[in-house]
């Protein structure tokens, strides 16, 4: 495992929380084995915040030139055909480096380098409107989830560390990335006409006035979301953190726990809350979306 040399360990990523790039490193450290699963051996697209969050952020998604040795490249055939060193990680060594170049936030490809054609996650964003209330958001998640066990998938869902919430079905890498898009974009749009009350399919601010975005654009290729355990370059230093569907109803918002207190529920917890998140995945079946238009009757 090469070793990262960190620099200036007192730099401040978190001005109002006093959390250095130090913190961060032993963050990342301690939360390897939970992070890693989710993360290792895939395309990724950091935010980068080198001077911490109050200064400039960008997304980068290439390996530079000069970056630790710990970040490895991933090649990827790009829209135009051609061949680009995407990065990644392999090991806690790799995630220490994150913290090496102010990378703040990890956001995974839904599909291992390996096997890049082919996803191993079914992902919604669920984004509520301003003015609505989290217990939306979280009742929001129970229909999506009593959808994804009608389509035989097993759906478990994460605090995205922001305001809303993902509900997330491992899968099986079987079907290709069209085939998950398709079922995606119809579970949303189909959601959405049942009840436009409740849900809206389209990005636009205002298709979702008062209403919940299904944001299901994130199941196509080169698309990322969050990392679970990943922090956010968010004031606080929440973290998108895992819980259990029994957990939801407790929960105040979706930053609900940070770097500063993350390691004490996780202490509290005795087990993963994710335990079984590997072992629940299941193939896309052609079956999937009509068993999926009949539960929506």
């Amino acid at each position: 495992m090469a070793e990262t040399a960190l620099t200036h360990p007192d730099r401040v990523y978190y001005p109002d929380d006093a959390i250095t790039k130090a913190d961060v490193r032993d963050f990342y450290r301690a939360m390897a084995d939970r992070i890693l699963p989710h993360a290792a051996g895939r395309p990724l697209s950091l935010v980068r915040c080198p001077g911490g969050i109050k200064e400039s952020c960008f997304f980068q998604k290439h390996l530079g030139e000069g970056m630790p040795d710990a970040l490895r490249p991933v090649p990827v055939r790009e829209k135009d055909g051609g061949l680009a060193d995407y990065l990644t990680v392999e090991d806690a060594a790799g995630l220490e480096a994150l913290a090496q170049i102010g990378a703040l936030e990890i956001h995974p490809w839904g599909a291992k380098a390996d096997d890049i054609e082919r996803p191993e996650r079914i992902i919604f964003d669920l984004d509520p409107d301003e003015g609505l209330d989290f217990a939306d958001v979280k009742a929001a998640a129970r229909t999506v989830r009593d959808l994804l066990k009608a389509s035989g998938l097993a759906p478990f869902t994460l605090l995205t560390g922001g305001k809303g919430l993902h509900v997330i079905a491992p899968l099986k890498p079987k079907a290709d990335w069209e085939t998950v898009k398709d079922f995606c974009r119809t579970l949303a749009k189909t959601l959405a006409a049942h009840e436009p009350e409740r849900f809206t399919a389209e990005a636009s601010k205002k298709k979702r006035e008062g209403r919940i975005f299904i944001d299901w654009l994130r199941n196509q290729r080169g698309q990322t979301s969050v990392c679970p355990y990943s922090l956010r370059a968010r004031p606080g230093a929440p973290v998108a953190t895992p819980i259990r569907w029994d957990e939801l109803g407790r929960a105040r918002s979706g930053a609900a726990y940070t770097l500063k207190t993350l390691p004490r529920r996780l202490g509290s917890l005795g087990a993963d809350p994710w335990a079984d998140y590997l072992d629940s995945a299941a193939p896309l079946s052609q079956a999937a979306l009509k068993t999926l238009k009949k539960a929506l009757g």
